[in-house]
């Protein structure tokens, strides 16, 4: 499993017209070449009246999934450019589908490229990219009086902080990579002087957007 990448949030669609020729994009996050085809299937079938159904997915797990197709469009003209933008987006684990509706009018080999991947980029942007990373779950019990240092240190670190519970104690849960565990149990250590321990209760997948903010934390299956 990564411990760490980028994707997209949810499935997407955008829609792009070129000189009366309609460029439908859908995206959707994957976690296997199955989902993909599923996916593509799915379209294809949603959509039997469109001239061409072009696509592209990367994938990567225990090994790589790449491939493209430009389905009777001029070769790389299509899918090539759709897989272009994933790369320079830097995503994995994503399929888009760019459904073309023909209006008459030839766009040219240059044309088409710059609509494909015009769709494709679109599609990505409201699908929303993320992050995933692999992290571990803590949970810290403190007395009251030290909870707002404890707090503010989370923060200023650049610990994830998921929850906090008000009881006979202060509980945070933290989720963290693990390779941060040392810091947090050093830095919780300093600041409580003993007096808090950090527990691991788990490992969950965490997917945040730009600003790092925690979009959903998810299991890890």
């Amino acid at each position: 499993m990564l411990k760490e990448y980028r994707t997209v949030f949810r499935e997407g669609q955008y829609i792009y017209e070129e000189k009366r020729s309609r460029f439908i994009a859908r995206v959707l996050p994957v976690q296997s070449e199955e989902e993909a085809i599923g996916f593509i299937n799915r379209v294809r079938s949603e959509s039997r009246d469109a001239t061409h159904h072009c696509y592209a997915y990367y994938i990567e797990g225990e090994a790589v999934y790449q491939r493209y197709s430009d389905d009777r469009e001029p070769a790389g003209t299509a899918g090539l450019p759709i897989l272009e933008v994933i790369k320079k987006r830097q995503l994995v684990n994503i399929v888009i589908v760019v459904i073309r509706y023909f209006g008459g009018v030839l766009l040219g080999a240059g044309g088409l490229v710059r609509a494909y991947g015009k769709a494709a980029a679109g599609g990505v942007l409201e699908a929303r990219e993320i992050m995933v990373r692999a992290c571990v779950e803590a949970s810290i019990n403190v007395e009251y009086h030290l909870s707002g240092k404890l707090q503010n240190m989370l923060l200023t670190e650049g610990f994830s902080l998921a929850g906090t519970d008000y009881s006979h104690l202060v509980t945070f849960t933290v989720l963290l990579p693990e390779k941060h565990k040392a810091k947090l149990e050093e830095k919780v250590n300093d600041i409580t002087s003993g007096g808090a321990r950090v527990e691991y209760v788990g490992e969950r997948l965490v997917k945040t957007d730009d600003s790092d903010n925690i979009l959903e934390i998810c299991q890890i299956t």
